[in-house]
């Protein structure tokens, strides 16, 4: 991928791999018709989907049942050097009973106590990401 400005573009595989070593990012969606972002534990599916669990109740879950969303994960360091992924995707309800049963094994633990917890799956249709690389200056 190409430099510019002190950033690199980042790749699929590269930003999945990077996905994969954080526990939290930020689930980007509408609310009211309006913008909102909520920070979420996650898994990262073989697939290359986000998983979040949360209560099936959720205002989350209204919201982004069915439709495009964004989850945002980022690792940035004092040292001005770090990377920032977005996945773009549609977001549905796992109700698939034995893929809800593999996701009990495999998927995320919500750290809020949930009552009828549910798994989100955000499809992974675009995933872009760049890193800056430490450029030099005074804070």
């Amino acid at each position: 991928m190409f430099h510019s400005d002190g950033f690199r573009a980042l790749g699929r595989r590269e930003c999945l791999r990077l996905l994969g070593k954080v526990p939290v990012g930020r689930v980007v969606y509408t609310r009211h018709a309006l913008p909102a972002v909520l920070p979420a534990n996650f898994t990262l599916d073989p697939d290359g989907s986000v998983v979040l669990c949360t209560s099936a109740g959720s205002d989350l879950v209204r919201a982004v049942d069915g439709v495009v969303v964004a989850f945002e994960a980022d690792d940035f360091h004092a040292r001005r050097s770090g990377w920032s992924v977005v996945v773009t995707g549609r977001a549905a309800v796992v109700t698939d009973p034995a893929e809800h049963e593999r996701l009990l094994r495999t998927g995320p633990r919500s750290w809020m106590p949930l009552r009828d917890g549910v798994f989100v799956r955000i499809g992974s249709e675009m995933v872009t990401g760049r890193e800056l690389t430490g450029v030099g200056g005074t804070p």
